[in-house]
């Protein structure tokens, strides 16, 4: 399965797509260049169970660490997932 990523202006999103079909997705929207907001994250049920809820945030994870941006997770799925691996994703989580 391949994460993809897409961002036009200061929206965004990575997602899955098969046969031209978004199956999973998690939305953000920057502030400027240093501060992704991640507002929302959908799987589809033909998806669930498999971890990629958890992959979409990797993914937004490691794009805010190359890139050097924090991030700040308010849709409540990704929001867990960040208290849940506080340790591997705490660098780049902006403090409150």
């Amino acid at each position: 399965m391949m994460i993809q990523q897409k961002q036009e202006g200061s929206k965004g999103s990575f997602y899955v797509e098969e046969a031209g079909i978004v199956l999973a997705e998690m939305t953000y929207s920057m502030t400027g260049n240093s501060l992704m907001i991640i507002d929302h994250t959908e799987v589809s049920d033909e998806l669930r169970g498999k971890n990629v809820g958890y992959q979409l945030v990797k993914a937004a994870v490691e794009h805010a660490r190359t890139n050097d941006i924090k991030i700040i997770p308010l849709c409540p799925f990704a929001n867990s997932v960040f208290k849940k691996k506080s340790a591997e994703f705490g660098d780049v989580l902006r403090p409150n």
